[in-house]
Parts: structure tokens; C-alpha cells; sequence
């Protein structure tokens, strides 16, 4: 299976599909977190920062959510999440080098924030991230650019 992973802006016709992605891969982890949330609270979550948000796409088709912030000292993933169809076939990775490429660019580190139980976190390992605290619900974790 071939892979042409892009991106474009969402756009609130886009908000649907957002919360039925975000139910879909978050549910479990918030539950294992001992959160519980309806569809009108994944909804509220997709609208934050709704402007940072850009669908994930495969060969044109959405199946995914990059929520990225630009801060004054890092690029911040707020929202990370892929179908999970297409979990387990280098989509997250490809996605993670193209997000390193454009921090980068901006000579700026990347952070964020996975729960605790999230095996996402071995992803973010496997490509460099470090865990720099952790609290009651989740760890900051973040990637430093290493001039080689």
C-alpha cells in the first residue's frame, strides 16, 4: 500500500469528521485517564485553536488531524491523531519528520503532551523525544534539534 501523505486547512465543514477522529482514537486513553466525554466535549476540544488544525490526508482522502501551535519558543502539537485503520503503517512517523522539517525551518524545538497510558508515547520516543515532566493526566515531552 503506497502512502502520499499531505495536508490542507480544516475548514468547519471539516468539524465532523474531527470529533468522530477524535472519539475514535482518544476515547480509550481518556477512559484509561479516568475521563469520560460526550460527543458535545469532543466537539468543544476540536474547536480549540480550530486554526491551528490541518486534516491529514492520504492520497487526497482525511485520515488524520495535525493541530500545531506556533509558540514564541516551541512549535506545540496540540492534536495528533490518525485513523486508526491507519495506525501501524509509518503514517505517524512520515507525519512526525515532516512536522521536525518545519520546526526546524523555524529553529525551534517541538512539545507536547500525551497521556500517560497513550501508547503514542513510544512514537514520539522512537523519534527523539524526550520526557521532560509528567503530572497527574499525561507527559510534556519534547524534541530538540540536534545539529549533526
Amino acid at each position: 500500500m503506497s502512502f502520499v501523505i499531505g495536508f490542507r486547512r480544516a475548514v468547519p465543514q471539516d468539524i465532523e469528521f474531527l470529533i468522530d477522529l477524535r472519539i475514535a482514537t482518544m476515547n480509550e486513553h481518556l477512559a484509561k485517564a479516568g475521563l469520560f466525554m460526550d460527543r458535545k466535549s469532543h466537539g468543544a476540544r476540536v474547536g480549540e485553536f480550530f486554526n491551528d488544525s490541518h486534516l491529514i490526508l492520504n492520497n487526497g482522502m482525511p485520515i488524520g488531524l495535525l493541530k500545531l501551535g506556533l509558540m514564541s519558543k516551541s512549535l506545540h502539537i496540540r492534536q495528533f491523531q490518525i485513523q486508526p485503520e491507519f495506525h501501524g503503517l509509518g503514517i505517524g512517523s512520515k507525519v512526525l519528520e515532516i512536522t521536525k522539517k518545519k520546526a526546524k525551518s523555524l529553529s525551534l524545538p517541538i512539545t507536547l503532551n500525551v497521556l500517560l497510558e497513550n501508547p503514542a508515547k513510544q512514537l514520539y520516543l522512537r523519534h527523539g523525544f524526550i520526557v521532560e515532566g509528567e503530572n497527574e493526566l499525561e507527559y510534556q515531552m519534547r524534541w530538540v534539534i540536534i545539529d549533526t
